[in-house]
């Protein structure tokens, strides 16, 4: 007997602005809940960075500074909807290293960003929301594909976005 496979469901979304790639964050948001890990894909420049600034902003229901964790490689943020943890994983030498960086915890008490998520390899969860963001046709415009895996097929179905 064959098994098919099933793909994980997915939405595509053509950000012509900041802003419109910040409603889409805003959107994921929205639906995140503890235990999450949504996992940033996409090259250098490609706005994972904003992604998650707007994702967390929108957590916060207010302005938030939120640098960037290039060089803290985790940046967790104790937020009134809950805790939300930041990894950029492009630093990383070898997956486990992840392990130092407190992510078992935190996948049992916040919600997971995780920028350069290819460097955990298998460490990786598969019950995950995938956001791949690549360039479009302008500077601003991003081109943003999410995969929702585990609890994420069902919400990604209600993800609702405002443009504007």
């Amino acid at each position: 007997m064959k098994v098919a496979l099933q793909r994980p469901p997915r939405r595509e979304f053509h950000a012509s602005s900041l802003a419109e790639t910040a409603d889409i964050a805003h959107a994921v948001a929205h639906h995140a809940r503890i235990g999450d890990v949504i996992a940033l894909w996409g090259d250098l420049g490609a706005g994972k960075t904003a992604f998650a600034r707007a994702f967390l902003q929108a957590r916060a229901g207010e302005p938030l500074e939120v640098p960037s964790p290039t060089f803290t490689l985790v940046q967790p943020y104790e937020l009134g909807s809950g805790a939300v943890w930041h990894f950029d994983c492009y630093r990383l030498k070898s997956p486990s290293e992840v392990y130092e960086l407190g992510f078992e915890d935190a996948l049992s008490q916040a919600i997971l960003l995780v920028e350069w998520p290819e460097k955990l390899a298998n460490l990786l969860p598969g019950k995950r929301l995938d956001v791949r963001l690549g360039y479009g046709a302008g500077p601003e415009h991003r081109d943003i594909v999410l995969e929702g895996a585990g609890s994420w097929r069902e919400r990604l179905g209600k993800l609702a976005v405002a443009h504007g």
